[in-house]
C-alpha cells in the first residue's frame, strides 16, 4: 500500500496535468467526453464505456474567446472556450454542456461556431426539477444526450450498463463524503492536498479514483490523533481550486474543515437511487439535489446549509470564494451574508476569476479575517 505522501503526490499530479490524462486514456483506446459544470450527468457517460473528463477551464489568459463573449461573463465559461479554440480538448468525441445558466446557455451556442470539430450536446434541465414532470423533463433531456451519444461515438445504451455505473458513482460518492469529513480531522493535509484530491477526480475513471481515496482513507484513520491548532473555516463557491489563494489560506494557518463548493462537495451529496429504473432514478437523482446557486430554489436554503455546516464542524467562519461575473452566486450572496450575520458566524468574500495573476488583494482580505477569528 502506498503512504500518504505518495497517495497525495498522485493526486497532485493528476489534478496538474489533465492533458496528460486525456492522452493517457486516448492511447488506451478509449473515447473521453468533455464535460463542463454542473452536474453533467457523468454516469450515463461512464455507462457507455467512455471517460467522462471535467471541464472546468484553466487560469489562462482570454484571447480568441473575447471574440464570442463580452468581458462581463463567467470566465470558467471564457476560459472552457479558449481552450477549445486553442485545441487543448484535441481527440475529445465531444462535449457535453448542462443549461444552467444563461451564460452556459452562451458557451454552447458559441462552441458550435468556434469548436466545430467537437461536437457539442446540450444538456436542458428543468427549472422546477422536483414535480413528477420535472423529473419526467430531466430523463426526456438524458434520452436526447443518450441519442447524440450514440450517433456520434457509435457506443451503445443499455440500461443494465447504467445501473452498474450509478453504483459505481454512489461509491466513490460516499468516499469523497468520507474524506471529507476524515480531513476535518488532520491539519497535516493542507489546503492545497484537499483540492487535490477533489480535483483529480474529474480526470480518472470513478473506479481508480475511489480506489485511491479508499486507501488515503484507511491510512488517515490508523494516524494517532493530532493537535490541532489550527483556524477552521468553511468555503464557499462554484470553484476554489487556486493553489495561490489557497497557499495564502494555509500560509495564515487556516484548515477548510467542510465546504460548499460546486467544484467540491456539492457533486456528492446525493445519491443514485437503487429501487426502480436506472435512468428514472438518475432523473430522481437531481431532482433531490438542493443547496446550489445554479438550482432553483425559492426559500434559498442553501443560507441556512452553510451556517449549520460551520456550527457542524466548529468553524470560526467561512470565506465565501465569489467567481467574477457569476450571476447566480452574486444574487445568493447577499442572503448568504444575512444569514451568517445572523447566525453571528464571521464571514468574508474574495473575488477571483480565471485570469487572475495577482492575489494581494486576496491575501490582505485573509490576514485581516484570520486576525477577526483570533480576536
Amino acid at each position: 500500500m502506498a503512504t500518504v505522501q505518495q497517495l497525495l503526490e498522485k493526486f497532485h499530479e493528476v489534478a496538474s496535468s489533465p492533458q496528460k490524462q486525456k492522452e493517457y486514456y486516448l492511447k488506451e483506446g478509449k473515447k473521453v467526453v468533455a464535460c463542463v459544470p454542473i452536474y453533467t450527468p457523468e454516469e450515463i457517460i461512464h455507462s457507455m464505456g467512455m471517460i467522462p473528463m471535467g471541464t472546468w477551464g484553466a487560469d489562462v489568459e482570454v484571447k480568441e474567446a473575447k471574440r464570442y463573449f463580452p468581458a462581463f461573463i463567467c470566465s470558467i465559461m471564457q476560459s472552457v472556450l479558449e481552450l477549445g479554440i486553442n485545441g487543448k480538448y484535441k481527440g475529445v468525441s465531444a462535449i457535453v454542456i448542462p443549461y444552467l445558466c444563461d451564460s452556459l446557455m452562451g458557451l454552447g451556442e458559441n462552441w458550435k461556431m468556434a469548436v466545430p470539430d467537437i461536437p457539442f450536446i446540450p444538456m436542458q434541465y428543468p427549472q422546477n426539477r422536483k414535480p413528477e414532470y420535472g423529473i419526467e423533463f430531466t430523463k426526456q433531456a438524458y434520452l436526447r444526450v443518450i441519442r447524440d451519444l450514440e450517433n456520434i461515438t457509435g457506443a451503445k445504451f443499455s440500461e443494465d450498463n447504467l445501473k452498474k455505473s450509478c453504483d459505481i458513482y454512489n461509491a466513490h460518492n460516499k468516499a469523497m463524503r468520507e474524506i471529507s469529513s476524515i480531513l476535518a480531522n488532520h491539519p497535516e493535509i493542507s489546503a492545497v492536498n484537499r483540492k487535490d484530491i477533489f480535483k483529480s477526480a474529474y480526470f480518472m475513471e470513478k473506479e481508480e479514483h475511489t480506489r485511491l481515496v479508499n486507501e488515503l482513507i484507511a491510512l488517515l484513520k490508523a494516524q494517532p490523533k493530532q493537535d490541532n491548532n489550527k483556524i477552521k473555516i468553511v468555503t464557499s463557491g462554484i470553484l476554489a481550486d487556486s493553489e495561490n489563494l489557497l497557499k495564502i489560506i494555509d500560509d495564515n494557518n487556516m484548515q477548510i474543515v467542510a465546504d460548499d463548493v460546486a467544484h467540491e462537495s456539492r457533486q456528492y451529496r446525493v445519491d443514485v437511487p437503487v429501487d426502480g429504473a436506472p435512468l428514472d432514478n438518475l432523473a430522481k437523482k437531481f431532482s433531490a439535489m438542493d443547496h446550489c446557486s445554479v438550482l432553483y430554489d425559492v426559500d434559498k436554503k442553501r443560507a441556512d446549509y452553510i451556517v449549520n455546516l460551520a456550527k457542524q464542524y466548529n468553524a470560526k467562519g467561512v470565506i465565501v470564494i465569489l467567481t467574477k461575473f457569476c450571476d447566480p452566486e452574486e444574487y445568493d450572496y447577499p442572503i448568504l451574508k444575512g444569514a451568517f450575520d445572523k447566525a453571528n458566524l464571521p464571514s468574508t468574500l474574495i473575488e477571483v476569476d480565471r485570469q487572475m495573476v495577482n492575489y494581494e488583494q486576496a491575501k490582505t482580505n485573509i490576514q485581516t479575517f484570520r486576525e477577526v477569528l483570533e480576536y
